[in-house]
């Protein structure tokens, strides 16, 4: 089997890539974090002049119709240049959701134009995680309640912030009043709707943190090369590179597992939840690493604002319990490899 990303989505990522570094460079990130909002209006304007919020929406709402392959390299980049999670959130997941509806459903009519056009803010509600990303500058808030779906506007909603150590994260306690009026579906057919919304957005966050993970590598073996004692550069020592090659090493065993797990979700197979869980577990370790390792070669200073590698760090650490920590997705991989009919082995990688 040829698994390879064709040229045109190893194309679009390098895209996304030259775009974000011009336009989201850290000390650009930091003036958005320090407003009211922590967003940019115009940041958002150009995220959706790239295409990127219509990436997986229908043609026939004027989207690119794109899936899980083609997403997975963008929210890398997305992780790497430390874009808050939201879009991801956003124009991945709640797109998924919204493309799970039936045909006619007006919420389906109604926002997936919306989100073309850079006109929609959607936030997610789930168990899973206790707070909601960007709750209160949200258009549109999708909730699960018993497996069904509901679907309310913030006016219908009483927020308050709770304090995240990631300074990008906007995370809100929510206060509201669901009834038969804001059920956009019911619950036999909201089941697997949020499932696959759940897998989803752990492969985004996975995708996200190995992002970051290269990002904390690339910065640490930057500032080993410029700072020096004992008339040498710390780079040079050979512990320095010891750290830095575990954290690469970890890299790139997590990479394919991420892919892997991609692949499962756009062609629909039936392990697909458990490779999502696999890709979390990965994805997290090596930017737990990295972020450990990256402290020791930065020392002390890594954790002050100034310092780049604060900005990621933080967010490694923020994402690593979003969406299922590493408990919840250890389970459920577990619970695959030890059932009595597990279909373990090299052949069963692509044969379900």
């Amino acid at each position: 089997m040829d698994f390879t990303f064709s040229e045109e989505q190893l194309g679009f990522a390098d895209a996304v890539r030259r775009f974000l570094v011009v336009e989201a460079a850290p000390e650009q990130l930091r003036e958005y974090w320090e407003s009211p909002t922590g967003r940019s209006p115009e940041m958002r304007q150009k995220v959706t002049e790239q295409g990127i919020t219509a990436l997986s929406v229908p043609e026939e709402f004027g989207g690119m119709g794109l899936g899980d392959l083609d997403w997975v390299l963008i929210l890398q980049q997305v992780g790497y240049h430390g874009i808050p999670d939201s879009l991801a959130d956003a124009a991945y997941v709640a797109v998924g959701i919204l493309n799970a509806l039936p045909t006619d459903s007006p919420l389906r009519q109604e926002w997936l134009p919306r989100m073309v056009e850079g006109r929609a803010r959607i936030a997610l509600s789930h168990p899973i995680n206790p707070f909601v990303h960007d709750a209160e500058i949200a258009d549109l808030v999708l909730v699960w309640e018993q497996d069904e779906l509901h679907a309310l506007p913030p006016s219908a909603i009483q927020t308050r912030l709770n304090e995240s150590i990631d300074q990008s994260r906007r995370l809100y306690h929510m206060e509201m009043q669901l009834d038969t009026s804001t059920r956009a579906c019911a619950a036999d057919v909201g089941a697997r709707i949020w499932l696959d919304a759940v897998d989803r957005a752990a492969l985004a966050v996975s995708a996200q943190l190995l992002g970051l993970a290269q990002r904390m590598l690339d910065l640490s073996v930057d500032y080993a090369a410029q700072r020096k004692q004992f008339g040498k550069a710390i780079g040079s020592f050979q512990a320095v590179k010891h750290h830095m090659a575990d954290v690469a090493v970890k890299i790139e065993f997590a990479a394919p597992v991420v892919y892997r797990a991609a692949y499962a979700l756009a062609h629909g197979q039936a392990d697909r939840s458990v490779c999502v869980s696999h890709a979390k577990v990965a994805a997290t370790q090596a930017a737990l690493l990295a972020a450990r390792k990256g402290i020791q070669v930065h020392g002390a200073m890594g954790y002050t604002w100034e310092a780049d590698l604060q900005m990621f760090m933080k967010r490694a650490w923020a994402l690593a319990g979003s969406w299922g920590d590493l408990g919840f997705h250890k389970q459920r991989v577990a619970d695959f490899v030890l059932a009595a009919d597990a279909q373990l082995g090299p052949a069963q990688t692509f044969g379900s």
